[in-house]
């Protein structure tokens, strides 16, 4: 068999491969959502507020969602879901609340060929703020053409600003989205605008419901009950090294959150903590935060078992609940390209503890680990 090198030049495999939207001017798809940084510019904290998720008012069999859908399918046994043929512009109050329920269940939903980044700013946050107060970030752009709750995602050429930030570093940075607010964010919107041309800018999602649950069932009791502190101070730090241009619209944030949290709807507990923002275990002396943040930290890096990569080009919508899973970007594409999206974060309730349960008998439980002698 030849190898690709010796392919002869009649090969036509280059016109067969796929590539993303583009203009041949080599403008943005979306001009209105190029990115505006303003260093004067301040908002208003929201404050703490009463969360009543959606997700409580749902029918479980998502009549309303899934009523138009043509195919279904997950993108991995624990994380992600594809949903063919629908319209998030187009969802009932009650399909709204489903799509929460669902999110829920299965951490993120993608959704394709939609019609939602073209409705405009106001229809846009009007259907995300169904699932909480919009939060407006701290530093992060957003569109030139206005609202402050629209955060924008660039990286070209033209705007190294992202990219730069990373040097020298790893980009895959496993987080939670502002888990320092004290109501941090729940059911969240990212609309795709424009991706690189052939591959890559994807998004990976962990279940952080699996994190938890894949832990031994002692090791599990050890760790609920305990707090962590969660800070923005590196990004602080990062955005402020951009000098005179640098953004800081709000104060830096620290809060304090359950290591194990409960999902008000499903019930579910998941593993709630990252390495971009929870820096120490309370109660515990630094160095043995650091050793159980990092072997914490790794569990969720390495186990790809219940991860998942979001593919996208303009048009995909993902919907994920960051409550049950962490995220991380991919800058896998060439350094120059065009990826180009908004993200929409409600907030949601303030973390809710797991609390230890007395039960040895959890192990037990669990097939997979008394089937291999392991309680």
């Amino acid at each position: 068999m030849p190898s690709i090198a010796n392919l002869p030049a009649s090969n036509n495999l280059p016109s067969k491969v796929a590539t993303r939207a583009k203009n041949e001017d080599g403008t943005p798809l979306y001009p209105d959502f190029m990115p505006f940084y303003d260093p004067l510019e301040k908002v208003d904290e929201i404050g703490l507020f009463d969360h009543q998720d959606p997700g409580l008012r749902a029918d479980p069999a998502l009549p309303n969602l899934l009523r138009n859908a043509t195919k279904v399918y997950n993108l991995s046994p624990h994380v992600g879901t594809e949903v063919e043929g629908v319209q998030l512009s187009q969802l009932t109050p009650e399909g709204l609340n489903e799509l929460a329920l669902f999110a829920a269940q299965r951490g993120a939903l993608v959704f394709r060929n939609q019609n939602f980044c073209d409705i405009g700013f106001e229809a846009q946050k009007k259907i995300v703020s169904h699932f909480g107060p919009l939060h407006v970030h701290g530093w992060a752009p957003h569109p030139a053409a206005g609202s402050a709750e629209h955060m924008i995602i660039y990286d070209h050429k033209e705007d190294l600003r992202v990219r730069r930030s990373w040097k020298g570093r790893s980009p895959i940075q496993w987080h939670t989205d502002q888990s320092p607010e004290l109501q941090p964010p729940g059911t969240t919107f990212i609309g795709m605008l424009e991706s690189p041309a052939a591959a890559g800018g994807d998004t990976l999602v962990s279940s952080s419901v699996q994190a938890f649950r894949a832990l031994s069932p002692r090791f599990r009791k050890r760790l609920e009950g305990l707090t962590a502190i969660h800070s923005n101070n590196d990004g602080v730090s990062q955005e402020l090294k951009n000098g005179s241009n640098a953004v800081m619209r709000r104060q830096e944030l620290t809060a304090e959150h359950p290591v194990v949290r409960v999902h008000p709807v499903t019930g579910e507990k998941a593993l709630y903590v990252n390495p971009v923002y929870t820096k120490r275990i309370v109660g515990y002396d630094q160095e043995e935060s650091d050793f159980l943040l990092g072997f914490l930290f790794d569990h969720i890096a390495k186990r790809a078992d219940f991860q998942c990569r979001v593919r996208y080009e303009a048009g995909t919508v993902l919907v994920w609940d960051q409550r049950v899973t962490n995220h991380s970007q991919t800058l896998d594409y060439p350094a120059g390209e065009r990826r180009h999206a908004f993200r929409l974060t409600p907030l949601a309730e303030k973390p809710i503890p797991s609390m230890m349960e007395e039960d040895d008998g959890e192990c037990l439980k669990d097939i997979g680990r008394a089937s291999l002698g392991l309680c």
